[in-house]
C-alpha cells in the first residue's frame, strides 16, 4: 500500500480518441450549421436590393410629381442627386446621399421608356446576368 507522498501521478489531459470524436461532433455542427447561415446571408442581399429599389422607385416619383416627367436613360439615377441639364422645375437631391450600387457592388440598370411600366429599374442579382434562381434572381421593380 502506497503512502501519501507515494501516490501514483494521475495524467491530466485528454486521449486522442477523446480529442478525435469532440473534433467530428463540432464538423457535424459546421456541417449543418454553415449552409443554412450561409443562406441567411443570400436572402437577406436579396430582400436590401428589393428595399432599395423600392426607395429609388419613390425617389424617381418624386423626382416625376417635381418635373412632370421621369429622367431620360441617358440621365440615369444621378439625375436623382444632381441637377440636369435644362430641368427648370428639378427640386432635388431626391436622395440624401448618392445613388447606392446593388448589394453585389454593380449599379442599378434604369431605362425609360421601361419595357413594363413607365421605367424599368432593376438588378440582374449575384450572377450578374440576367435571369437566374435563389440568390441570383433578377430583382426588378415590376
Amino acid at each position: 500500500m502506497p503512502r501519501l507522498g507515494q501516490l501514483k501521478r494521475v495524467q491530466d489531459g485528454f486521449t486522442l480518441l477523446e480529442l478525435l470524436v469532440v473534433m467530428v461532433i463540432i464538423g457535424l455542427l459546421v456541417g449543418y450549421v454553415g449552409p443554412k447561415y450561409f443562406a441567411q446571408i443570400g436572402k437577406s442581399e436579396v430582400k436590401a436590393a428589393k428595399a432599395q429599389i423600392d426607395a429609388l422607385g419613390k425617389a424617381l416619383d418624386q423626382y416625376r410629381l417635381d418635373t412632370g416627367h421621369y429622367p431620360n436613360t441617358e440621365q440615369g439615377l444621378s439625375a436623382l442627386v444632381t441637377k440636369p441639364a435644362n430641368e427648370a422645375k428639378w427640386e432635388g437631391p431626391y436622395l440624401t446621399k448618392s445613388v447606392p450600387s446593388d448589394p453585389w457592388g454593380r449599379p442599378y440598370i434604369y431605362k425609360n421608356p421601361g419595357e413594363h411600366g413607365d421605367y424599368d429599374l432593376l438588378s440582374y442579382g449575384k450572377d450578374g446576368q440576367l435571369g437566374g434562381t435563389g440568390d441570383a434572381v433578377d430583382i426588378v421593380n415590376w
